[in-house]
């Protein structure tokens, strides 16, 4: 990741470890050494302890006697309560957006749902642009508290562990129920844009659920 000048050597790390951490490059139950931490971000130990204990504010990483620092893994009760919130801010986020967000906005999102269509061969890719596809409908919804608040659902997503996208038919049925919530964007229908995300998201927790009992 490159390094931005303007954060500080504690942001820098955090900032890297989500990014390794989104792109799967840890997963959940992983133990995070100092050490080895600090040698993969070319970085010292003391700007890795503070990005770990943020990591750990945020509910990201669990501290285990005698291990260490592990990143925590969701039960299946945590999945659902999670998607339960996702579903009840992304229904208030597509309602808002097909009343505030721009024809620009739409189009952007369109974009994002062909280029993740075009991905099937690398899925960790498909993934990451699923992951701007959704906070891009949040910002098109211009309500800073809403996406404040989905930053922090955000932040769980993290403990979902890999992607579902390896199956090239979850991706087809991704990109086909984006395009149901664009439809309703690009009509100005508000309840047809928020039922569309919500149908969304339950299809996406089914897919969650049906990974953790395989």
């Amino acid at each position: 990741m490159p390094s931005d000048p303007s954060l500080s050597s504690g942001e820098t790390a955090y900032a890297s470890l989500i990014t390794a951490l989104r792109s799967g490059d840890y997963a959940p139950g992983d133990r995070l050494r100092e050490e080895d931490v600090a040698k993969r971000l070319a970085l010292s130990r003391t700007p890795v302890r503070e990005a770990l204990r943020r990591l750990e504010i945020n509910g990201i990483v669990e501290h285990r006697p005698r291990i260490g620092a592990v990143i925590r893994k969701l039960s299946q009760t945590e999945i659902v309560e999670l998607y339960e919130m996702r579903i009840v801010l992304e229904r208030t986020a597509a309602r808002m957006a097909a009343q505030h967000g721009s024809d620009a906005e739409f189009d952007a999102l369109e974009d994002m749902n062909a280029r993740i269509a075009a991905a099937q061969d690398t899925p960790t890719l498909g993934a990451a642009i699923n992951q701007d596809f959704h906070e891009a409908l949040y910002r098109a919804a211009r309500n800073r508290f809403l996406v404040s608040s989905a930053e922090a659902i955000n932040n769980a997503l993290i403990l979902l562990g890999p992607t579902t996208y390896l199956d090239p038919e979850r991706i087809r049925i991704v990109v086909s129920q984006h395009a149901d919530v664009i439809t309703g964007l690009r009509h100005r229908d508000g309840d047809m844009a928020a039922h569309a995300a919500e149908i969304h998201l339950q299809t996406s927790l089914r897919y969650r659920l049906k990974a953790l009992s395989a």
